[in-house]
């Protein structure tokens, strides 16, 4: 699914048009992408939640030639799905 997607299931189910729709999306895109980058966590009650979590450094290989490479620490977004939204899926995919 794409956000075009998105776009046109929100603002048939809305009533609003898919300009106005998709400036919303894009508001919740930045808000979300700023707070991630403030390091804060984002919960939404029974989806899922947002956060960062630091990741040390390491040594890696490239795979191509087989040469070790130093991974730099970093910071990467995770997101964690709530159990709500784990059970819902394995129902409908399980017995769907």
């Amino acid at each position: 699914m794409t956000k075009a997607d998105i776009v046109d299931r929100i603002s048939e189910a809305t009533g609003l048009t898919k300009v106005e729709t998709e400036t919303v999306i894009d508001g919740f895109f930045s808000v979300v992408s700023e707070s991630l980058i403030q390091g804060k966590r984002i919960d939404f009650r029974g989806f899922g939640s947002f956060s960062v979590k630091k990741r040390k450094s390491k040594v890696g290989r490239n795979p191509g030639t087989g040469q070790s490479v130093e991974v730099p620490e970093r910071y990467v977004p995770v997101y964690k799905a709530s159990k709500i939204l784990k059970d819902a899926i394995n129902e409908h995919l399980l017995n769907g």
